[in-house]
């Protein structure tokens, strides 16, 4: 599937995947497509920020409604206590805990689940679009880091 898109395409497309986000992105770009660290840190941070006020609004209108729909409401009942239970920095300490919690480039903290707890606090979506673009920013240099790492063992 990736190869029927614009390589620059489908690395966007992939940052803006819930669960995947960058840290799938990037290390796609640089060892699949064989980009440039940098190149492929832009456009993964790109397609990981594009999301963000959509998510936003769509939590924000939806949020509730989402628990109620079948088979897709206990995954999403799911989701939302595990961002509840992972997000005492959040409530502690805001908006920059907010930064930290989409920041830790690891499963189920990044954008969307940053978007959800930003609903789950009553973040202004102006500060929480702020906040989580300040985390993405850092997950992706944190990302881009650790495929140099892993670039540089690869190759040895």
């Amino acid at each position: 599937m990736l190869s029927l898109l614009i390589p620059e395409a489908a690395i966007i497309v992939i940052a803006m995947l819930p669960v995947f986000e960058l840290r799938l992105s990037i290390p796609i770009a640089v060892f699949q497509f064989h980009f440039s660290v940098m190149k492929a840190c832009v456009l993964s941070i790109i397609g990981n920020i594009i999301i963000i006020v959509p998510l936003l609004v769509f939590f924000r209108c939806l949020f509730h409604e989402l628990e109620n729909i079948g088979f897709i409401g206990k995954f999403f009942r799911w989701w939302f206590s595990s961002v509840s239970r992972r997000s005492k920095v959040i409530e502690k300490w805001g908006f920059w805990g907010l930064v930290f919690f989409v920041s830790i480039p690891l499963p189920g903290t990044g954008a969307w689940s940053g978007a959800i707890a930003a609903n789950l606090f009553n973040f202004q979506i102006k500060k929480a679009f702020a906040a989580i673009t300040i985390g993405v920013l850092i997950a992706g240099v944190l990302v881009t880091l650790a495929s140099i790492g892993a670039i540089k063992l690869w190759i040895v």
